[in-house]
């Protein structure tokens, strides 16, 4: 099996789950039992471990409220700055590739709580039009979520222009950044977001685990949408899953050391070398969206003229492992509603397979999965 799915869930860094070992068994605790040892040194874990993922987007410990993972993180900024919401701003608005949890978050309140959801159109590549954001913030916007990085097509936003576009509205932004580690650096972004949703699988470590950034000033403005014993600031209740906190931690800790950006230039050549390799075997792909620095290096999304995406996909199994689209929307039948906000037809959008690839991809990954892409005999008949 060659594994061409990377932003569907990363394999667990074997340091990641070296750092996590101790803490099932040796080091268990329950961080938040306050009155023994036990639950002290787990309480020391869970601050260590918020510390290391704020040091990750430049934030501080205080402003990490550990979730279940991004789609709870999203729905914790969007849904809870609504709960505490002025009554002047009902109005949110997200770009139109956004993750579906986004969407979905921004559409019950739309459609239970009376707010007004606009999307931000995207250009042919997945960039956010600022001219048409810049026209529709007005005194009336409560928060624009718009994503760091696309997790079907890679685009990767220009933060900090989008943030200056938001300067002096009153308008406040949440960016869901959880394909954003292993795509670029992060360091800067809780400098120009006000909300930022992080996700431990997404990273190479742990499922089951997430983060939500808050702006210090901003933990009054939201409302939690878990209710129960008031943890993490009654933010967030429920028991903090202190081993999973600790391998988020780990993941994020191997992201800001320096050979980083040597690995993302590493993975990028790579998967340059199996668009380039699908050509010279003359397989007709078409690449959506950009084809240069501002996607994610592991990303590379292709239209497969004229054969359907699900066929082809089945037809190689269990040879190797792609996507047609978002692993969090399967069995949604429809076409992609990120291809299709770019200008692709419906008969594109199904003719299109995401193939992703991360730390653990080696050449030879990429000469195989070239090799089974053109070995079938159905493509050879439909390339002729």
């Amino acid at each position: 099996m060659i594994y061409a799915d990377y932003q569907a869930t990363t394999p667990v860094d074997p340091r990641v789950l070296e750092a996590m070992a101790p803490h099932w068994n040796d080091r268990f605790g329950n961080p938040h039992s306050s009155n023994h040892a036990v639950g002290w040194r787990a309480a020391e874990s869970v601050r260590a471990s918020a510390a290391k993922i704020a040091e990750l987007i430049g934030g501080d410990p205080d402003e990490i409220v550990f979730t279940s993972g991004a789609t709870e993180a999203n729905n914790l900024a969007i849904i809870g700055l609504a709960r505490r919401a002025p009554r002047e701003r009902r109005r949110i608005l997200v770009s139109a590739i956004e993750h579906k949890c986004v969407l979905a978050a921004a559409c019950y309140l739309a459609e239970n709580e009376g707010f007004t959801v606009d999307s931000i159109p995207v250009d042919e590549s997945g960039y956010v039009d600022l001219g048409r954001l810049t026209k529709m913030v007005d005194d009336d916007v409560l928060v624009v979520s718009i994503m760091a990085v696309n997790n079907e097509i890679g685009t990767i936003q220009n933060i900090s222009e989008i943030a200056g576009t938001l300067d002096g509205t009153g308008a406040l932004f949440h960016c869901d950044a959880a394909q954003a580690p292993c795509a670029m650096d992060i360091s800067g972004l809780a400098s120009a977001a006000d909300l930022i949703s992080l996700s431990g699988h997404k990273m190479y470590g742990p499922l089951g685990i997430g983060a939500l950034f808050v702006r210090r000033e901003l933990k009054g403005r939201l409302g939690p949408i878990i209710h129960g014993g008031g943890q993490q600031g009654g933010l967030r209740s429920g028991t903090v899953p202190m081993p999973l906190c600790v391998g988020m931690a780990k993941a994020a800790e191997i992201l800001t050391q320096s050979d980083a950006d040597h690995e993302r230039g590493r993975i990028a050549r790579q998967r340059d070398l199996f668009v380039n390799q699908l050509r010279e075997n003359n397989i007709p792909i078409t690449v959506n969206g950009s084809e240069g620095d501002r996607r994610h290096p592991g990303n590379i999304n292709l239209q497969f003229a004229g054969f359907d995406a699900h066929d082809l996909l089945s037809a190689l199994q269990p040879d190797l492992a792609a996507s047609t689209g978002s692993a969090c929307t399967s069995g949604i039948t429809e076409p992609s509603h990120v291809l299709r906000a770019i200008g692709l037809t419906s008969g594109e959008a199904e003719s299109s397979i995401r193939f992703s690839f991360g730390r653990f991809t080696n050449d030879r990954d990429i000469e195989i999965a070239v090799s089974r892409l053109s070995s079938l005999s159905r493509l050879n008949f439909l390339f002729e």
